[in-house]
This record gives C-alpha cells, sequence and structure tokens, in this order.
C-alpha cells in the first residue's frame, strides 16, 4: 500500500468525525407552556369582565397625584394577553432554538397575568383596587421571609441543613416583645430577637454538627421545642403579667423625598427600620458571598469541606460561625412579627412562615436575590388573597386562600429551572 494511500485512509475517520452533527439539548418548554396556560386563563377572564375596574394608585402624602384610573376590565385583559401571547412567541421561538429565553419575557408573562387577575377580580364592583396598600402589605407579609430565607442560604452554602427556621423566627418574635415590654422601647426587642435566633442556632449546632445527629431531625425537634416553650410561657407567665407583652412598634422612618414618589415611595421608602435592615442585608449578603474570602470560605465548607481542610480552612468553626449569624437573621425576622408589626406575642404567632422561607430559598436557587423575589412573590399573592374580599369580590373565599400556594406551586414548576443544592450539605465533618 502505498503512502498516499494511507494518508488518505488514516485521514477519513477524522473527516468523518468532524462532519458529524453535534448533539442536540432537549428544549426547554416550561416557559411557553406557562405562557399557554396564562393565555387561556385569560381568555376565561376575559368572557367573565364585565363593566370596569378602578385601581388606586395615590397616597395621601405623594408629591403629586396620579388619581384612581377607571379602566375598561375588558379592554384592559386583552391587551395584557396581547403581551403575554408575544412573550410567548418569544420564548418558544428562544427554546426551539435552544437558545436563552430572556428573562423580561417571564417577567412579562408573570406581570401581564397578575394585571389581568386584578383586573377581573375588581371589574364591575364598587370598591376600588386598592394597589398601593397591596405591594405594601406584600413587602410587609415577606420581610420575615427574607430574613428566614437568607438564614437558609448561609446555613446551607456553608454545608447545614437549617430546618430550625420556623423555631428561630418564633423565639425571635417572643424574645424581642418579652424585652420590648420589660424596657418600654421596641429597639431593645429589636436588639434582643437576634439573641434568640443564635441560642437556637447554637443549639442546632451542637446536636447536628458536634453529635451528628440528623440535621433534618433535630431542626424539625427544635421548631417543636420552640413551639412548646413559647407556649408554655406566653399560657403562664405573659397572659398572668400583660406588662410584659405589650404591643410596641418600631416608628416609621420615612426617606425624605423619596417616600413621596407616587406608587412606589410608600411601598418601599416609608418602613420601619427592619425592612431598611433587610434591604442591606440582601444587598450585603449578594456580594458577599461570590466576591468576598469570606463567602468563597463558606462555600468551600459546603460544596467540598475536604478540600477545604488541605488548604487550612476550620470546616467546623465556620460552619458554627455561620450558623450563628444565619441564627441572628432569623431572629431579626421573627422581630418583624412584634415589635415590627406593633403586635403583642400570640402563642405560633409565625404560621408557618419558617417553611415558607426554606421554599423560597430553594426557589431563588440559594441565592439573596432570587430568594428575596420569591419571597416577594408569595407576599404579594399573600396580600391580594386578603385584600380581594375586602373590595367585595366573588372569588370563592376557599379559592382566594389557596392563591398563594397555587402561585408557589405554578412559579416552581413554570418558570424555575434545574436547581442544586450544595453538594455537602448536610454532611457531617469530619
Amino acid at each position: 500500500m502505498s503512502a498516499s494511500t494511507a494518508s488518505a485512509e488514516s485521514t477519513t475517520p477524522a473527516a468523518s468525525t468532524d462532519s458529524a452533527p453535534a448533539a442536540v439539548g432537549p428544549m426547554n418548554l416550561k416557559i411557553p407552556i406557562t405562557g399557554v396556560v396564562v393565555l387561556l386563563l385569560q381568555g376565561l377572564m376575559t368572557l367573565g369582565a364585565h363593566g370596569t375596574t378602578t385601581f388606586g394608585l395615590t397616597a395621601s402624602s405623594d408629591l403629586f397625584r396620579l388619581g384612581n384610573p377607571v379602566l375598561n376590565a375588558r379592554l384592559v385583559i386583552l391587551v395584557t394577553a396581547g403581551i403575554v401571547a408575544a412573550a410567548t412567541a418569544i420564548a418558544l421561538d428562544r427554546a426551539r432554538r435552544r437558545s436563552r429565553i430572556p428573562t423580561w419575557a417571564t417577567v412579562l408573562i408573570g406581570v401581564g397575568f397578575v394585571i389581568a387577575f386584578l383586573t377581573w377580580a375588581g371589574a364591575g364592583r364598587n370598591g376600588v383596587i386598592p394597589l398601593v396598600t397591596i405591594l405594601s402589605s406584600a413587602l410587609g407579609l415577606s420581610v420575615p421571609l427574607v430574613y428566614g430565607s437568607l438564614a437558609g442560604i448561609i446555613g446551607e452554602r456553608s454545608g447545614t441543613i437549617n430546618i430550625a427556621i420556623e423555631g428561630q423566627l418564633l423565639g425571635g418574635a417572643f424574645l424581642g416583645a418579652v424585652v420590648a415590654s420589660a424596657c418600654s422601647s421596641p429597639w431593645m426587642g429589636l436588639l434582643a430577637a437576634p439573641v434568640a435566633g443564635v441560642l437556637v442556632a447554637l443549639l442546632l449546632a451542637l446536636f447536628g454538627l458536634r453529635y451528628r445527629v440528623n440535621q433534618i431531625v433535630v431542626g424539625v425537634v427544635l421548631n417543636v421545642l420552640v413551639s412548646g416553650l413559647t407556649g408554655f410561657l406566653f399560657s403562664t407567665f405573659l397572659s398572668s403579667s400583660p406588662s410584659l407583652n405589650q404591643a410596641l412598634r418600631l416608628p416609621t422612618l420615612a426617606v425624605p423625598l423619596l417616600s413621596r414618589i407616587p406608587v412606589i415611595g410608600p411601598v418601599l421608602f416609608r418602613q420601619t427600620i427592619l425592612v431598611y435592615l433587610m434591604y442591606a442585608a440582601v444587598a450585603i449578603l449578594s456580594a458577599m458571598l461570590f466576591r468576598s474570602r469570606w463567602g468563597l470560605r463558606l462555600r468551600a465548607c459546603g460544596e467540598h469541606p475536604k478540600a477545604a481542610d488541605t488548604v487550612g480552612i476550620k470546616v467546623m468553626r465556620t460552619r458554627v460561625a455561620n450558623l450563628a449569624l444565619a441564627g441572628a437573621l432569623a431572629g431579626l425576622g421573627g422581630a418583624f412579627f412584634t415589635v415590627g408589626s406593633g403586635l403583642s406575642f400570640d402563642d405560633d404567632m409565625t404560621a408557618g412562615n419558617g417553611y415558607i422561607a426554606l421554599a423560597a430559598m430553594i426557589l431563588g436557587a440559594w441565592r439573596p436575590l432570587g430568594s428575596l423575589g420569591a419571597a416577594l412573590l408569595f407576599g404579594f399573592a399573600t396580600s391580594v388573597a386578603q385584600t380581594l374580599p375586602v373590595i367585595g369580590s366573588s372569588v370563592s373565599p376557599d379559592i382566594i386562600s389557596m392563591i398563594p400556594y397555587i402561585v408557589t406551586i405554578l412559579a416552581v414548576a413554570g418558570f424555575v429551572g434545574k436547581v442544586r443544592a450544595p453538594a455537602a450539605e448536610g454532611v457531617p465533618y469530619p
């Protein structure tokens, strides 16, 4: 065989390999399917919408008034349906081409559904859809969820499963109310609330990290323990001593000028210090978690603790310290139920918000900004569910009570892709 023939034969497989088509991944149809479902729902809303809907956009202290626009309900729903249809078509085209679906298309589908639903719920009613009130209530309802999800992020990113967020919230609410009442100062209650969260977190560290008890079991037990302990103290001591359980509230701090901007001013910039601390916590943690030495060490302990130990990171010390920090944040979230809202402590007043915070953490893919969005979503859905009976909506009360959970399920199924938990979470070390 000649050299030229051998050369040709040797290059043939390579040529065929180069010409082989590249592997094509499956289409991501979650967003397009969600858009189609929203369009179907908007079609049903259009059939049931009659008359006009009035939206309340102005607060008494606004710099200028926008008034209360009265809109044709059916026309508004049709316009939002057109926007959703365009966003769905773009998402389908991107999915067909196996390219990334833009975030703004997803946002348009969600916002279009919300506007259509509010318009349909208020159509033909004498009341006004208080949009500013709904948004303010949504932000307030999301505050403990944000603090709780941030606590979960710090704990799980460092390798510890923090199911005890519910207990940390409840402990913070209890101690905040008691200390504030004893000192006649809500500021002292604000300082005391994180202490309760840290104590619960240290118990989780003791049994879950030091003695290697299953962390999920320990977290559930701690939730039951704090619920039982606070319930006992409430029924025995606080009930007989009302002076230790007063309804004290942190003052509202309005940001000059910004608080007078219509719609967003009263919502974002006329809040208590707890809300402003939440803004700061989300921003700082978003930057520190991925752009600092502390964040790198924390994530190393949650992803590969053995490698972290090899380079000199004290894995156990890092996990315990960050778990205590997470407990302090959750305690601040608990303070919102009492001194943050001007309420006295009540038995089990957190009402499962710690578990919802865990869902927000997972929905946000263990990222502060994602968890913030998930918490705001749940808070908004809850706020809408609380507002609909007030405006005299004909929606069934049973359906209204289901709205927050239906929205959460749809968000998880339709908008959230595959998420991965830290590789070493819940794994004891050494």
